[in-house]
């Protein structure tokens, strides 16, 4: 399962990096490179942090082919799509891929059985690095390091229902689908209320 939810992840973010890098006009190289850092860069940075080789995308090489076939498809949505894409396109795959990779990445953790809170760390770390270096790429300033809707505390409070589920014993499956459904219906509710933190 969690190769599962981790292959969803990728997808879900090398859809949001695609929509992101076409929206700035990027040939189908750059749509592949920021979509690749979108979906692998999180991943990457807990995989080091934690000391685990190889890689997660090297040692599955079919991650690298999912972005390539969802930088294609953003690709030619830039070349058919007669209006440009607004901020709203990017946002549900990007919260799906939110929810699917603090799940992931706070599974990981825990099973190295770190601390509680380097598990949670380790969750929000795999999902939202990617979209920091994204970001940087497309010349924005990271969505988490401003003011706005909810996106990183979204993921902590999902990773914390991940090891409270953990915790009581539920099961590394319904600690799973509980983190990624409260990532992803916090973040749109965050969106749809406008939703900051008050400092």
């Amino acid at each position: 399962m969690l190769h599962t939810i981790e292959l969803l992840g990728v997808a879900f973010f090398a859809m949001a990096g695609g929509i992101e890098a076409e929206r700035k006009g990027m040939d189908l190289v750059g749509i592949y490179a920021v979509a690749f850092v979108t979906a692998l860069g999180g991943g990457t940075l807990r995989d080091l942090l934690l000391d685990r080789h190889p890689l997660f995308w090297v040692k599955s090489p079919e991650y690298a082919l999912w972005i390539l076939a969802a930088s294609v498809a953003a690709a030619l949505i830039r070349r058919y799509r007669k209006n440009p894409l607004t901020d709203q396109a990017v946002l549900l795959p990007d919260a799906f891929g939110l929810g699917f990779f603090t799940a992931v990445g706070t599974a990981v953790a825990f099973g190295q059985a770190v601390p509680p809170f380097i598990s949670v760390l380790m969750g929000v770390i795999t999902a939202t690095f990617g979209g920091v270096i994204r970001d940087i790429i497309c010349n924005e300033v990271p969505i988490i390091f401003k003011r706005g809707q909810l996106y990183a505390t979204c993921s902590l409070f999902a990773a914390i229902a991940y090891w409270a589920c953990e915790t009581a014993g539920a099961g590394a499956e319904v600690a799973m689908t509980v983190c990624v459904l409260t990532a992803l219906i916090l973040r749109l509710i965050a969106v749809r209320f406008n939703i900051q933190l008050p400092l």
